[in-house]
């Protein structure tokens, strides 16, 4: 399979192929965030996550996958801790405040810093067009997050702290974005920087769900946590390895953009599963976040 990916790089194929991967990686990490925010306390969940997909992905970079270039090694502890930093905010900003408040904002700032940093680091450029969808999708994003702290009732004296946390943790969906699309780009086969990224990025929230998990007053059945721990691995396999195959085969900044429809996927789990309110307004703004994606995609 990695030599169909990389005989589609830059072509029509690769820009088709890295639309649906970005798509799909949109519903996916949708799903993996209210995975996070679910029944369990969000640093448990992402400890459970993490040790799961780290010990599934260890076989595979051992035995299936080519040995990492000497340069990758180093590429791949920059994204430990990127990554890690990240995981550290957004679990912070989920024990503070409500999934449908604090996840626009995490990945409502990413998209313009993400084009910025393909512009600076590929060269990648945008059309006026374009430029018009993210401000839509941005809005889009940000209004939905206005009127989710103008109605949210759910851990309100915290939101504040939330927002700023999930606002940080927003500018490093950037930076990891840009930086894994780097490092991608990076190796022959991409496949051997997603095994070995899922190694190394297994390691620290395990360790740092266990201590919290050994102060618990009401520790959770170890059982169905890893069984849905299990399941959140699946789930980030595919969405984390479908936007970085898209960002090796396309536009780094185009796949972020699209990707960011994840809002919207957001939206309508948090009131199918989580028991959220929704709405006209809400859904009106979640239709501006989705037009704006579309000018994005067929602009360019």
């Amino acid at each position: 399979m990695s030599n169909w990916i990389t005989s589609i790089e830059g072509t029509e194929a690769g820009h088709s192929a890295a639309l649906g991967l970005a798509l799909l990686a949109a519903f996916l990490h949708a799903l993996f965030g209210a995975m996070q925010k679910g029944r369990y306390d969000p640093w448990i969940m992402r400890g459970a996550i993490d040790i799961c997909y780290g010990a599934l992905a260890l076989p595979i970079a051992l035995l299936l996958v080519p040995w990492p270039e000497p340069h990758l090694w180093p590429i791949l502890g920059g994204a430990f801790v990127i990554h890690t930093a990240y995981k550290l905010l957004q679990a912070q900003a989920y024990s503070k405040g409500a999934y449908t408040v604090v996840y626009p904002v995490v990945r409502g700032t990413g998209p313009f810093f993400t084009v910025i940093g393909a512009w600076l680091i590929f060269s990648e450029t945008f059309t006026f067009g374009q430029w018009g969808g993210i401000a839509l999708l941005m809005a889009g994003i940000f209004g939905l997050t206005a009127y989710n702290l103008r109605h949210v009732t759910v851990a309100r004296e915290t939101l504040p702290a939330a927002l700023g946390l999930a606002g940080i943790a927003g500018l490093f969906v950037a930076l990891y974005t840009t930086y894994d699309a780097y490092g991608i780009r990076a190796t022959a086969n991409p496949f051997t920087f997603l095994a070995w990224f899922f190694v190394v990025d297994g390691i620290a929230m395990p360790v740092l769900a266990v201590l919290r998990y050994r102060n618990m007053t009401h520790k959770p059945a170890l059982r169905p946590l890893m069984t849905k721990g299990f399941a959140g691995a699946i789930l980030a396999f595919f969405s984390f390895g479908s936007i970085m195959l898209a960002t090796r085969l396309d536009k780094v900044g185009e796949a972020a953009v699209l990707r960011e429809t994840s809002t919207v996927f957001a939206a309508l789990i948090g009131w199918l599963v989580l028991g959220e309110k929704v709405g006209p307004r809400r859904t009106a703004l979640m239709a501006l976040i989705a037009i704006g994606a579309v000018i994005v995609e067929f602009a360019g």
